[in-house]
C-alpha cells in the first residue's frame, strides 16, 4: 500500500507538492476552467492545518525549455489564493538562488509557487540534477498531480527517487477509484466507452473485457464495430484497418460472456457541419454522403434502460460530436442518465469530464477524474510510473 499525506508529520516540514494547474486559458490570460486546483484544495488544507508551509509545482502547456510568459502560473497562483484565502508567493523561476532564497524564509502556513517547470529542458527528460534543485529545502514530497502522473518527468518521478513521496488526497482518490474500485467492482458492472478511434480505446477495450460484464460502444469507433459486422456506413468516420480487430473483440466479448452493445441507430448528417442535414438511420440504411455523428434514439433508450440495473459503471469518451447541438443528445442523456442512477459512478477524465462539467453535473458523480491520458492508462491496467515511485506505507510516520 502507498504513502498518503496522512501517513506524513509535516508540522514545521517544508512541503514540496506536485500539482496540476495546466488549465485551459483564454487569449488574455484569464482561467476558464479551475476545477484542477480546486481538486488540490483538500490537500493543501490538510497539509497547512498541520502547520506545514508548501512549495507547489506545476507545469502549463509545452514551451519546450523556454520561458514563455503566456505560460506562466503566475494566474494560477492569484486563482489559488482567492480559493484558499490566504497569499500565495510567486517564484521567479522553479530553481535557481532566488527561488532557493524565498523557500528559506518561508514560514508555517506560507504557499509559494514555483514557475513553469516546462520552461526548464530537464522536467520532460527527468534531469536527476533538475529533481534535486526543485526539492532543495523542502523536508517532504507529495504528489498530488493525477493528469500528469503517466509522465516519467523530474517533478514527479526524479523527485520519488531522490526523497520519499507520499501522494496527496486527490491522488488516493484516483487510485481508489480508477484502481481499487475497477479491481472489485460492485456487479452488474458497466463500461461505456466512446470517442473517435478504435485504435485509440483498444487496450481499454480489451482490459475491461476482463472485469465488466456489459460494454456499451459509441462514438466514431462505434462505426468501425458496426461496419465490422458487415454494414456500409456510408461517409462515417471509420478505423478501416481496424475492422478486423473489431471483429476478433467482437468474438472474444462473446466467448468471454460479456455484452458488448454497439449503436443500433444513429444521428447522421450529410456534412460535418453544425447547418448539416440530419436524419436518423439504422445501419442497414446508410450510404453517402451520410455520416454517423451520434447514437440515435432507439440507441440512447437501450443504453440508458441497461446503465439503470448496473451497480459500478465508467465511463470514458464522448457518443458523438456533442460540441455540435444537432449531435449532442447521446453523450448528454448518458451523462444525465448516469447522474441520476444510484451506484458508483465514475467518469475517466478528458472529454467526458468536461462534458459532465458543463452540464454542471460532476457532484452527482461517484468520482470524476481529473486526468485524461492517465486515466485512459490506467484503465488499460497500466501501472502509472508517478505512482510506482511512491513510497509504500510504514508503521512509523515520517
Amino acid at each position: 500500500m502507498k504513502q498518503t499525506v496522512y501517513d506524513l508529520s509535516a508540522k514545521g516540514k517544508k512541503v514540496y507538492i506536485r500539482v496540476d494547474y495546466n488549465v485551459p486559458m483564454n487569449e488574455k490570460g484569464g482561467i476558464l476552467d479551475d476545477r484542477r486546483i480546486r481538486a488540490t484544495l483538500p490537500t493543501l488544507e490538510f497539509l497547512l492545518k498541520q502547520g506545514a508551509s508548501l512549495i507547489l509545482a506545476s507545469h502549463m502547456g509545452r514551451p519546450k525549455g523556454s520561458f514563455v510568459p503566456s505560460l506562466s502560473l503566475r494566474p494560477a497562483a492569484e486563482r489559488l489564493s482567492a480559493l484558499i484565502g490566504r497569499p500565495v508567493k510567486m517564484a521567479p523561476d522553479c530553481i535557481g538562488d532566488e527561488t532557493d532564497r524565498m523557500k528559506e524564509e518561508l514560514q508555517a502556513g506560507d504557499i509559494l509557487m514555483l514557475e513553469n517547470l516546462r520552461f526548464h529542458s530537464g522536467e520532460e527528460k527527468n534531469d536527476p540534477a533538475f529533481a534535486e534543485a526543485l526539492i532543495r529545502g523542502c523536508g517532504l514530497a507529495v504528489n498530488d498531480a493525477f493528469g500528469v502522473s503517466h509522465r516519467a518527468h523530474a517533478s514527479i518521478v526524479g523527485v520519488g527517487r531522490i526523497m520519499p513521496m507520499a501522494a496527496g488526497l486527490l491522488l488516493k482518490k484516483e487510485m481508489d477509484f480508477l484502481g481499487a474500485a475497477m479491481d472489485q467492482p460492485e456487479r452488474p458492472f458497466a463500461a461505456v466507452i466512446g470517442g473517435a478511434k478504435i485504435s485509440d480505446k483498444i487496450h481499454v477495450i480489451a482490459n475491461l473485457m476482463e472485469k465488466a460484464d456489459v460494454i456499451l460502444i459509441g462514438g466514431g469507433m462505434a462505426n468501425t464495430f458496426v461496419a465490422a459486422g458487415g454494414y456500409d456506413m456510408g461517409s462515417s468516420l471509420l478505423d478501416r484497418d481496424r475492422l478486423d480487430l473489431a471483429r476478433d473483440l467482437m468474438k472474444r466479448a462473446e466467448k468471454m460472456g460479456v455484452r458488448m452493445l454497439l449503436p443500433v441507430d444513429f444521428v447522421a448528417a450529410d456534412q460535418f457541419s453544425e447547418k448539416a442535414k440530419v436524419r436518423i438511420f439504422q445501419a442497414k440504411d446508410f450510404s453517402d454522403p451520410w455520416m454517423a455523428l451520434d447514437i440515435g434514439p432507439k440507441t440512447i433508450k437501450i443504453y440508458v434502460e441497461t446503465l439503470k440495473k448496473m451497480k459500478t459503471i465508467v465511463w470514458n469518451g464522448p457518443m458523438g460530436v456533442f460540441e455540435m447541438k444537432p449531435f449532442s443528445k447521446g453523450t448528454y442523456a448518458i451523462a444525465e442518465a448516469m447522474a441520476s442512477i444510484q451506484a458508483v459512478t465514475i467518469i475517466g477524465g478528458g472529454e467526458s469530464a468536461a462534458v459532465v462539467d458543463q452540464l454542471h453535473l460532476a457532484d452527482r458523480f461517484t468520482h470524476v477524474s481529473t486526468g485524461g491520458g492517465a486515466s485512459l492508462e490506467m484503465l488499460e491496467g497500466m501501472i502509472l510510473p508517478g505512482i510506482s515511485v511512491l513510497a509504500e506505507k510504514r508503521d512509523d510516520a515520517q
